[in-house]
């Protein structure tokens, strides 16, 4: 069995690493080789350039295929996967088009596994988590008034004017901000067409002192059933979101009305020169640190008793070696790889798992060296 990993960008190489070290048989696929072998030369000399139709002839039916390569690419390598019967991996959110390769996928007892990164990956992991927890309390009542939230934002360790610098293209963050977000509040649907319309306050649940601006992010909705909320459950809150520093609103003000002005053909043109702008003053210097928070909080009450209130939380920082961003998303999808080879996850097309035992040794193991994790709880 043969792991195919694509891509050797910031959030690839620390997890990639990882499976070198361990003796895992290892082909690295990336455009430009000598980049590669930058990041990893002195692990291994099985590195190629990467080329669809070359990568599909190397596949053989077990096979594992790892894409860290730009979302465009998902599709394609998972079908040439399927073709070969070989497993897919990615860290990416589940498109239409990766979800309607499910039947097939099973069909062939072949694993698609996707969302298995920081956000969507390691929040998941947390909220089934705490979602089992829940279930499985003595206080346990599904009428019970449910608020759930999962932000996560990545940012520099020390922080600038701009409130936060990039460590890749910054025209996915800026195509973000002229998108819509579903979330839930006080039962009702809430929609807004650009985040920085629900921007809200977030106080560090640790009691820390520290205050972050918070959004909610694409379509919060669908992940009440993804994880495994009742149908019959009271949600009163649930908003999966972005966290930035606080001051971001302020010092990105600007950028807002302009993303708001902008349309059609002129107006990518625009956001492409822009991220370049932003690529050329606010890109992470040589051996920045970074940093990266993550709560997920479950709280459940009845005639205004608490039931139920519990929190992950984490915070990694960065070093001059390996961000944190890179490292949190690497290392889980590195986990995943490990956990289809030794067929821990279903076949078909699946996120992050939700099985108990998994969660809890996949957290275990993301705990460690300049990351902080812990749970806190206040009640149950």
């Amino acid at each position: 069995m043969t792991i195919h990993w694509c891509g050797t960008g910031l959030s690839a190489v620390p997890g990639l690493r990882t499976l070198l070290t361990s003796g895992a048989d290892v082909v690295v696929w990336n455009r430009t080789t000598a980049k590669a072998a930058e990041a990893v030369g002195d692990l291994t000399d099985d590195i190629r350039a990467f080329d669809l139709a070359t990568l599909s002839g190397a596949l053989a039916a077990g096979d594992v295929v790892v894409s860290m390569l730009p979302a465009d690419w998902h599709v394609p390598l998972a079908q040439a996967a399927l073709e070969a019967g070989a497993h897919f991996v990615s860290s990416s959110y589940i498109s239409p088009e990766m979800r309607a390769l499910d039947g097939a996928a099973r069909d062939k007892g072949l694993c698609l596994v996707n969302e298995v990164g920081l956000d969507p990956g390691i929040d998941h992991l947390m909220a089934h988590e705490l979602v089992g927890k829940w279930r499985s309390s003595d206080d346990f009542d599904s009428s019970a008034e449910l608020s759930f939230t999962s932000y996560c934002g990545g940012f520099p360790k020390i922080p600038n004017e701009f409130r936060y610098k990039f460590s890749w293209s910054p025209l996915g963050v800026l195509k973000a901000l002229r998108s819509p977000s579903r979330s839930i509040r006080d039962w009702e649907v809430l929609e807004v067409d650009r985040p920085w319309q629900a921007i809200t306050r977030y106080e560090d649940p640790r009691e820390l002192g520290e205050t972050f601006e918070a959004y909610p992010n694409r379509d919060s909705v669908p992940f009440i059933a993804e994880y495994e909320f009742g149908k019959d459950w009271n949600v009163r809150n649930f908003v999966r979101g972005t966290l930035r520093l606080d001051g971001w609103s302020e010092a990105w003000a600007d950028v807002f009305r302009e993303i708001e002005t902008l349309d059609g053909p002129e107006g990518d043109a625009r956001l492409a020169e822009m991220s370049d702008d932003f690529w050329s003053r606010h890109a992470y210097g040589e051996g920045e640190a970074d940093r990266v928070v993550l709560f997920v909080t479950l709280t459940a009450k009845q005639d205004d008793k608490v039931l139920f209130d519990q929190t992950w939380a984490m915070d990694a920082r960065g070093t001059a070696e390996t961000s944190a961003m890179g490292r949190l998303v690497s290392q889980t999808v590195r986990l995943a790889v490990q956990a289809v080879i030794a067929g821990e996850i279903a076949p078909g097309v699946s996120a992050a798992p939700s099985d108990p035992e998994i969660t809890g040794s996949w957290l275990g193991q993301i705990a460690g060296a300049n990351t902080h994790l812990e749970i806190i709880q206040r009640v149950g």
